[in-house]
């Protein structure tokens, strides 16, 4: 498909860093050049024109298992990305571990290369993986463009990303220091963990062997090594609301850590999970009502930074479907296509603006990746990832209708507000009239200048 080199998009409702206004957005060679007032473009220049529907920046999710390669029977990249796509998602990272090889060592890294060439339907960056005894690899890794990298405390559940100790991490945060990348951790601490007790299809089964006080103890560990080493350190999916005092101390102390939770944890809560649903079964796992008012109360307040799906899919099969046992069912989420527009629906029914979620969905992440000003944001100089979105539509959420490889999800019949209409991917259109287009035109991004 070919770029177009010059392309005016026009809104009365354009979402731009400093708020709402008309505008028209002009784009060059597939990156935004101008955001002018709302006027017809030149003459010969093609225009769309999105009336009053909301033009916004395509969101960025940081936190994606797309099991390519090795794995790609539970998900793949063509899946995954025409599912991002379809949600109005642009910029996917995804995750080093699930993949056969991990992204662990230079040679990993250039096997996912290879395999999600020419088959993404939006752009993708990838994480590296810190495991014990590859503290060598991460400057290689660096090089070739991995974004940062990202570690286990406990185990990861795949025998090929060992988790590390704190031994581990005093040997690879220097190495991080030196690079000024971030490290990503899934940050329970292994020895509060405990064996699951009881009935397998009772939710409780699992939720009480890990505990609040896995993930607090761990974040008070990663808060000193970061402050130790002097290296941001960024806690993935955030369940539980105890450990946000800490975390608020040492930020103000200058600690350099970072903090994102996940659309789950802000849209359900223990009391909501029947018995052998295990769609819903992930680790940390969804807590009590509690827990979750006080994710979104730390996120309106700026003591979360962010949401990521953490979209981790697996075949029914592994996720126990049919005999609801929750502790031998696969822990992953399935949400790329619909997490981020739970989020906006749920935003929306507790008055918070749509600014709000952009920023949580788009630009913090972005910067996270080293991506800020080239993604997440309606600005000059960035590429053309743009959202036209329809605020006031109504969807129900049908697992029949999902992208995604395997139709698992626990939204299943959500009534979701807004609907994206058409999805530009540096000025390419790559979803509308409810299809994602044939041709992948995603690219990988690697090392940027």
């Amino acid at each position: 498909m070919e770029i177009e080199r010059e392309l005016v998009i026009r809104s009365e409702r354009v979402m731009l860093p400093e708020g709402e206004r008309a505008a028209a957005i002009q784009v060059r060679d597939g990156q935004i050049v101008a955001v002018a007032p709302y006027s017809p473009g030149a003459a010969g220049v093609r225009e769309i024109d999105a009336g009053t529907m909301i033009v916004r920046p395509g969101f960025v999710d940081t936190h994606v298992h797309m099991n390519d390669p090795g794995r790609s029977e539970w998900e793949g990249a063509g899946h995954a990305t025409r599912a991002a796509a379809a949600a109005g998602v642009t910029t996917v990272v995804d995750m080093p571990l699930n993949s056969i090889p991990a992204t662990t060592t230079l040679a990993g890294f250039e096997a996912k290369r290879q395999a999600l060439e020419g088959r993404c339907h939006v752009d993708v960056a990838v994480w590296g993986g810190v495991v014990p005894g590859n503290a060598r690899d991460l400057a290689p890794l660096a090089a070739a463009g991995v974004r940062g990298f990202k570690c286990f405390l406990s185990p990861s559940g795949v025998d090929e990303f060992g988790h590390v100790t704190e031994a581990d991490l005093h040997e690879a945060l220097p190495y991080l220091a030196r690079l000024q990348l971030p490290l990503l951790v899934h940050a329970e601490l292994p020895a509060l963990l405990r064996e699951p007790e009881g009935d397998p299809r009772a939710y409780a089964s699992w939720l009480n062997s890990r505990p609040p006080a896995a993930e607090q103890a761990a974040i008070e560990l990663l808060i000193a090594m970061a402050a130790r080493h002097d290296v941001h350190v960024h806690v993935v999916h955030l369940a539980s609301a105890d450990p946000l005092p800490a975390l608020r101390a040492a930020r103000r102390n200058g600690v350099r850590i970072t903090v994102e939770t996940c659309p789950h944890y802000l849209a359900f809560a223990d009391d909501d999970i029947p018995d052998g649903a295990t769609a819903f079964k992930c680790a940390p796992p969804i807590r009590a009502a509690a827990h979750r008012d006080a994710l979104w109360q730390a996120l309106c307040e700026d003591d979360i930074d962010f949401v990521a799906t953490d979209h981790s899919p697996a075949p029914a099969a592994l996720k126990h479907v049919e005999d609801g046992d929750f502790v031998k069912a696969w822990g992953g989420i399935a949400s790329l296509q619909h997490g981020f527009a739970v989020v906006s629906t749920l935003a929306a029914g507790r008055g918070l603006p749509l600014e709000k979620v952009l920023q949580w969905t788009a630009g913090a992440p972005a910067r996270l990746a080293g991506l800020g000003g080239r993604k997440g944001a309606i600005v000059a100089g960035a590429d053309a990832d743009l959202v036209i979105w329809d605020p006031d539509a109504v969807t129900i959420v049908d697992p029949a209708t999902l992208r995604h490889r395997h139709p698992v999800t626990p939204y299943a019949g959500w009534t979701l507000r807004g609907q994206v209409l058409t999805t530009l991917l540096r000025g390419q259109v790559i979803f509308a009239d409810a299809q994602v287009t044939e041709t992948p035109v995603g690219r990988m991004i690697g090392a940027l200048a």
